[in-house]
């Protein structure tokens, strides 16, 4: 990973079936919430649509791409990393459980000792539950894995080791975190530079989020143990601060590290993570232009993203929207990103995340089936989204 040096730059916000995809234009934002999208049907059909007031990003132009399911019926699932087999392992947040998914669709459960501690362990509700998954080191059929989850006493990080199908011994690494009905974080992922990175939400405490202190509303960089990884900016686990609630970070090939964040009532943000850096929360939401926080680079109305999942390709960001119900591209340049453009709006409902898949393929996750959704035939899926 290239670390850049801290500095607070103020970033100009401007934010089984083949079907076609519109790449639409869409900016107005606030949380994990339920909405129908607000596309008319002329919009998608001519890839254009009025700005929504106050919208800071829009985007024009048509674009198809080849759309089919990987694997359906899944309930509530939340989390996806890639195995070096090829194999997906992929949480589901209410269940506690975890399965493996091959390119073919088929679905293998995990079980194990570690996989009934799960059970025991997890306690789901509102948004918290068995959330993020992120591979830590593989050798030949064993991965080592680590897990984000909700207790009954905190949000805590778990580390296991996955053999087949079999899930070792589950140990905590990082515990402490509060919990909450809702912003409770949960992505975990391993940046270039072989370390660990966890995202928190605030927990419904705001001033958390700027408490250097605490563990809430923040990006934590951990070692594979759970400690504070070497050059933190704080000399504790805490990367950076002002985070509301962040569920998607990934890295661009020059490693640049990007954080998809769910605003309040106003605007969802895209944002540039640089090493202890204040993105402002709860004093500022989206663009502000305040001293001391870091403005996001794109931002938009809660309404048409809600983003959790973020997953970054060669060339673009993805950002999977959940009241959105869309799929947010955000081209990527040498100094900065394009302008958004958003895709598959409303054919697969309530997007939670979204990985590039071996095969050069994104798979999305959807979340139709975890309370705020409005299941449709199939749900909850896996599809296959032709980027090529």
């Amino acid at each position: 990973m290239v670390v850049v040096p801290r500095a607070v730059v103020r970033k100009v916000a401007s934010a089984g079936c083949v079907l076609a995809l519109g790449l639409l234009a869409g900016c107005t934002a606030t949380s994990d919430g339920t909405s129908s999208p607000t596309t008319s049907s002329s919009a998608m059909a001519t890839g254009t649509r009025p700005a929504s007031p106050g919208a800071t990003a829009s985007s024009t132009g048509v674009a198809t791409r080849s759309l089919t399911d990987v694997v359906t019926g899944l309930d509530a699932p939340w989390g996806i990393a890639f195995l070096p087999s090829g194999d997906a392992v992929v949480t589901l947040r209410d269940q506690k459980r975890l399965v493996l998914v091959n390119a073919d669709g088929k679905i293998r459960k995990v079980d194990g000792p570690g996989a009934d501690q799960l059970v025991d362990l997890v306690e789901p509700g509102g948004e918290g539950g068995l959330l993020g998954v992120a591979v830590l080191d593989a050798t030949g059929d064993e991965a080592d894995i680590a897990l984000y989850a909700t207790t009954a006493d905190d949000n805590r990080v778990l580390r296991a080791t996955l053999s087949g199908t079999s899930l070792g011994t589950v140990r905590p690494i990082l515990t402490g975190i509060r919990k909450a009905g809702n912003h409770d974080g949960g992505q975990v992922a391993v940046g270039p530079d072989g370390f660990l990175y966890v995202t928190t939400g605030d927990a419904g405490h705001g001033a958390d989020a700027q408490d250097e202190d605490s563990l809430n509303g923040k990006i934590l960089r951990l070692t594979f143990d759970g400690d504070p990884a070497p050059g933190n900016p704080f000399g504790t686990a805490v990367w950076t601060l002002g985070h509301r609630n962040v569920q998607g970070i990934g890295w661009a090939p020059d490693g640049r590290m990007f954080a998809a964040e769910f605003g309040q009532n106003t605007w969802d943000e895209l944002n540039l993570i640089e090493p202890g850096s204040n993105y402002g929360w709860p004093d500022v939401e989206g663009q502000a232009g305040t001293d001391g926080f870091v403005d996001p680079l794109r931002q938009w109305a809660t309404s048409d993203a809600s983003p959790s999942g973020l997953a970054v390709t060669d060339d673009a960001v993805y950002l999977a929207a959940l009241r959105g119900e869309r799929l947010w591209r955000v081209p990527l340049n040498p100094d900065g990103v394009g302008e958004p453009q958003a895709l598959l709006v409303g054919e697969l409902g309530r997007l939670r995340a979204v990985a590039p898949a071996p095969d050069g393929s994104l798979w999305v996750l959807t979340n139709n089936t975890d309370g705020r959704g409005t299941p449709r035939a199939g749900d909850d899926r896996i599809a296959r989204v032709d980027i090529s």
